[in-house]
């Protein structure tokens, strides 16, 4: 992911609606949840609210939605997510991997956490210098 990638994903999360869409996504997993529900999550709002915020988060590339039958259902794009992540880990470690390591045991189990720990490398293992 590149920086204007990331400024356009973490633009689309400062927002507390669409922030807390995207954790809800997370939690549905891959399967999604129509918009209906997605609304109704977040208090009963409009729909012409919800079809904003939904729109925001897949332009950002950190939503998806696809039709089933008269359903338009949303789904965390947990591969944008994980690259979010590793964006902001990337560069963490500066050949130190273990100033990185309570980050990484603390995504232990989250989404995205193989591309976190792909990012740094086990202690003990040769790293090159940045």
């Amino acid at each position: 992911m590149d920086e204007a990638r990331a400024i356009d994903a973490f633009g689309a999360l400062a927002q507390e609606t669409r922030l807390r869409i995207v954790r809800l996504l997370v939690t549905a997993g891959p399967e999604g949840l129509p918009a209906g529900v997605i609304g109704e999550a977040m208090g009963g709002a409009s729909s012409s609210r919800m079809s904003f915020h939904l729109s925001q988060l897949e332009q950002a590339g950190l939503v998806t939605s696809r039709r089933e039958g008269r359903s338009i259902l949303y789904n965390a794009t947990f591969p944008a997510l994980a690259e979010l992540i590793e964006f902001l880990m990337r560069d963490c470690c500066r050949g130190h991997p273990d100033v990185c390591r309570p980050a990484v045991a603390a995504l232990s189990g989250a989404a995205g956490s193989e591309a976190v720990r792909a990012a740094v490398p086990d202690k003990g293992a040769p790293t090159s210098a940045a």
